[in-house]
């Protein structure tokens, strides 16, 4: 009896709409991009890309992926939209802070984001053979390489990579008429001189990112990610062919 009595009052809920209403589960995306949709594609249009996902990142709002779906469609060819070079922190992993799926990105990936040959030519592949349309570089705040680059850590085969950075170091002291290798805000002006001079140097050490920037099929952008929200601050300059 006493069911029967729950069931009648539930039953003059719905009739009034009181009754609590199921959300339906949001369907897992299983997207991926296709060589007609990278063709498609701007680097204008993949700078949004990125600055989307990472709203959706920052605000708690990431598309539910069906990541299994996406290998297995990937399996037979990739298109990804950009090359991201960021640093190997553990906090700083693109596909997450991006809220990009399986096959969207080439990550690329050391201590500092610096560059050499053996990147320079994996962009050169992503970009020119693989038809991604931008490059990203992303430093981030209290990066640990960049202090050791500014204390002069001496470790091993990490000394040469710190040693990359040390122009980006020597721009900061003049920017801030002072070198103090303990204060987070000089820190961080050093990982955005970094991220510039890498910008940089990717152009100038490259011919062939060279003429995909002049031919308006390729924009490097840099940005700062913040640690301690995972917001992406993408600076104003870029290389591109209108510069």
């Amino acid at each position: 009896m006493k069911s029967k009595g729950i069931y009648k009052f539930f039953l003059i809920l719905c009739i009034a709409g009181l009754a609590p209403v199921t959300k339906a589960a949001e369907q897992p995306y299983t997207a991926t991009i296709t060589a007609e949709r990278q063709e498609a594609k701007t680097p204008q249009q993949v700078l949004q890309r990125l600055k989307e996902g990472n709203e959706r990142f920052v605000s708690g709002k990431m598309k539910n992926r069906d990541l299994l779906t996406q290998a297995t469609s990937t399996s037979t060819g990739q298109h990804p939209v950009a090359v991201v070079l960021n640093c190997m922190d553990s906090r700083a992993s693109p596909e997450i802070l991006f809220d990009q799926g399986i096959g969207d990105i080439f990550a690329i990936r050391i201590a500092g984001n610096v560059q050499n040959n053996d990147i320079l030519g994996s962009m050169e592949f992503g970009t020119q053979l693989a038809g991604a349309k931008l490059i990203a570089v992303i430093g981030h705040t209290s990066c640990g390489a960049i202090q050791g680059a500014c204390q002069q850590a001496k470790l091993g085969h990490l000394t040469d990579l710190l040693q990359k950075i040390q122009p980006a170091v020597e721009q900061a002291s003049k920017e801030k008429s002072s070198k103090d290798c303990t204060k987070p805000d000089f820190i961080d002006q050093i990982a955005k001189d970094n991220v510039l001079l890498v910008m940089k140097q990717l152009q100038e050490s490259s011919p062939v990112l060279q003429q995909l920037i002049k031919n308006g099929n390729l924009v490097i952008v840099g940005g700062i990610q913040d640690v301690s929200t995972g917001k992406v601050t993408f600076f104003d300059d870029q290389i591109n062919a209108q510069k």
